[in-house]
């Protein structure tokens, strides 16, 4: 009876803690992640004193200035970024992590207008593929954020939860391919700077690690199905492109003069 007991007291142990905040777990340590921003410093940076530390160890976007930059190494073609964020209401962002518009959208939701479209909401591919539903906890309290790019396959995870995952080589995501492409993407690039985004809202990072993925080293199993757009976002969405691509026409109309 008291072998039982002891078992049944297991059950109920309290879980494992994960590391601190900007700590690396031990299994992260293993598995070869190099924490990039402790929250004692900015080493390896390069902003305009527009992002500040503050006393929780967050690097948050104080005033304008532009978005930050981690130029010390560019991200591996191959590999996985983790990091944890948070928005304050209304509040945009986003995390580019390859050259052109590959961007992990950092977003209020519930209140800023890009919410109303999945394809430009938190954790989307932005203005390219939607997750698969909205996983966000409400501005002011920290998300986890997760992004593996492994050959022609790119993963947003949100909260633990894999939100996007696909092959851009896939015909089934043409569409998705097409669109990013129109408003300037090319998925084939490899090779930028880590950037985070001033987007004039306040904005946190903290705990932000990278590790170069290995031929041999697996990722998550399973492609996920992007969420659908409704008949009005659809056409919001078309008339976004239509301005994004008038202005695009402009700037190299006024290059040539």
């Amino acid at each position: 009876m008291k072998f039982v007991y002891f078992l049944l007291s297991l059950l109920f142990l309290p879980p494992l803690l994960d590391a601190a905040p900007n700590e690396l777990t031990g299994e992260e340590k293993e598995q070869g992640f190099q924490l990039i921003f402790d929250g004692t410093g900015f080493d390896g940076w390069e902003q305009k004193g527009n992002w500040v530390i503050q006393e929780d160890g967050s690097m948050f976007r104080n005033e304008k200035g532009g978005s930050i930059r981690f130029k010390e190494f560019p991200v591996p073609d191959d590999f996985e970024l983790r990091f944890e964020w948070k928005v304050g209401e209304k509040s945009n962002s986003g995390i580019y992590y390859r050259p052109t518009q590959y961007e992990y959208q950092i977003l209020a939701n519930g209140q800023h207008p890009d919410g109303k479209n999945p394809r430009t909401s938190a954790a989307s591919l932005y203005f390219g593929v939607a997750p698969s539903r909205d996983a966000t906890k409400p501005p002011g309290e920290w998300n986890t954020g997760r992004i593996v790019g492994k050959g022609t396959v790119i993963q947003h995870w949100l909260n633990g939860e894999k939100v996007i995952s696909f092959d851009y080589t896939d015909p089934a995501y043409a569409e998705h391919v097409e669109l990013l492409k129109l408003r300037g993407g090319d998925l084939t690039k490899r090779g930028a700077f880590l950037s985070l985004q001033d987007h004039g809202d306040p904005v946190w990072y903290r705990t932000i690690r990278i590790r170069e993925l290995q031929p041999n080293d697996e990722i998550d199993p399973g492609f996920v199905k992007p969420a659908s757009l409704t008949k009005e976002q659809a056409e919001a969405e078309r008339k976004k492109l239509e301005g994004i691509l008038k202005r695009r026409a402009a700037q190299e109309a006024k290059k040539k003069q």
